[in-house]
């Protein structure tokens, strides 16, 4: 049977659906100042250097639009936050290095800031956190390193033992797994840590190291250091896998394809939305992840060498499905569900079941499926009432006998 993975969003973090809150538009008037701060230094041709593009694009699409960046170099990451939110309208710090974020910004209340890639331990009015989703892509990723390995053997060379980096690395393993156990086959991931960003030298002594161990598909989850592990496929002869950017264009014969996260995207779009005058994004997480586009598998552009073969390539589409459900949809399911089946469901899974019925129409696949979902009592009631028309819903405990009222039905 297929394994179909239903990643879905609910509406209230999809960017584009939520302009206009009441504020004004940005679009014309006062320069509008935004600034990059990236932890490390720009030229990764991957992570910093995505978030760039990003804020270029702004530049060159609004011409009251006035893009700076800064460099840390590894240091002084509070003082170069300052030293952006002195002069910026817009404060855009690219590394999970930024976490004094979550103190430094309500300093600075009149700057919006979005620190990407990490998030704070609790909402901040003026901070936009925007996460990715990379154990998804990952997972795809996996899956194609063990569908072209022919030793049975892969790697990972990680920038450091974090979880971030093992978060990638977690969805890796789990993908190529995956794939051996749908094809009888057994593969054996193999990982290893640069313990740096920034010199691709140890990107290939940490990429040669795991080759001698077998490895013929190695992904690379190191920024700069990537570098190195190409070179060290191109010396070898194994293929390697890219990271964050589409990085096929580096050397077209060796690197297979890349794990994109649309770093430059995301920022676009938040920017965009706040000269919208929207700045509902702000004091929220907006996890960026596969349903919503901004994580998924690039090929290289049109025409490069393409070593994954469209069989692969039509295996993950088939076997790999993600969709968006609104939150009026959302309401939408939980209702129809209760009217046609008399049964209560909650919002996750009214946003599987929703995304499972518009992947049925599009395939004809009639598997019966299975959905698990945990929610709070409480966030439960709230979600079915409001679903099935109730204005006003009580709080806490007595919310439980108000569904039951509600519905005639005991409390779950």
């Amino acid at each position: 049977m297929k394994k179909i993975i239903a990643l879905a969003l609910a509406a209230v973090l999809a960017l584009g659906l939520m302009a206009g809150c009441g504020a004004e538009e940005t679009t014309g008037g006062d320069t509008v100042n935004v600034c990059v701060v990236v932890s490390s230094t720009f030229g990764d041709r991957s992570f910093n250097d995505s978030a760039k593009e990003g804020a270029d694009k702004l530049a060159a699409d609004y011409e009251n639009i006035s893009v700076s960046t800064i460099e840390c170099n590894n240091e002084n990451f509070d003082a170069q936050m300052q030293n952006a939110a002195d002069n910026a309208d817009v404060v855009v710090c690219v590394g999970w290095e930024f976490y004094n974020v979550e103190t430094i910004a309500p300093d600075y209340p009149d700057v919006y800031w979005i620190w990407v890639d990490n998030a704070t331990g609790a909402p901040v009015s003026n901070v936009l956190n925007i996460t990715y989703a990379q154990n998804e892509g990952s997972y795809l990723a996996g899956y194609i390193a063990a569908a072209m390995s022919e030793s049975g053997v892969i790697g990972a060379v990680g920038g450091e033992d974090s979880d971030t980096i093992n978060d990638f690395i977690v969805g890796y393993k789990q993908g190529a797994e995956y794939y051996a156990s749908q094809n009888g086959s057994t593969i054996s991931v193999e990982v290893n840590y640069t313990n740096d960003y920034d010199d691709p030298a140890k990107g290939k002594e940490c990429a040669l190291a795991l080759n001698d161990k077998g490895a013929d598909v190695i992904f690379q989850i190191a920024s700069a250091c990537g570098d190195g592990v190409f070179e060290a496929a191109k010396e070898k002869g194994f293929y390697a896998i890219g990271v964050d950017s589409d990085q096929k264009y580096i050397d077209p014969e060796v690197i297979i394809c890349s794990m994109k996260k649309e770093v430059g995207n995301s920022i676009y779009e938040a920017v965009k939305q706040y000269m919208a005058g929207d700045t509902s994004l702000w004091g929220t997480t907006w996890n960026a992840d596969l349903a919503t586009g901004y994580v998924g598998i690039g090929y290289g552009e049109e025409g490069s060498t393409q070593q994954v073969s469209d069989e692969i390539k039509a295996k993950l589409k088939s076997d790999f499905y993600g969709g968006f459900c609104s939150e009026e949809e959302t309401s939408k399911v939980i209702a129809e569900v209760w009217k046609k089946y008399n049964y209560l469901i909650d919002p996750h899974t009214a946003v599987a079941y929703d995304v499972m019925e518009k992947y049925r129409q599009e395939t004809g696949d009639t598997n019966k499926t299975v959905f698990v979902s945990t929610a709070s009592p409480f966030k439960f009631c709230d979600s079915v009432l409001h679903s099935l028309g109730v204005a006003e819903v009580q709080d806490g405990i007595d919310a439980l006998d108000q569904l039951s009222q509600t519905t005639n039905r005991p409390a779950p």
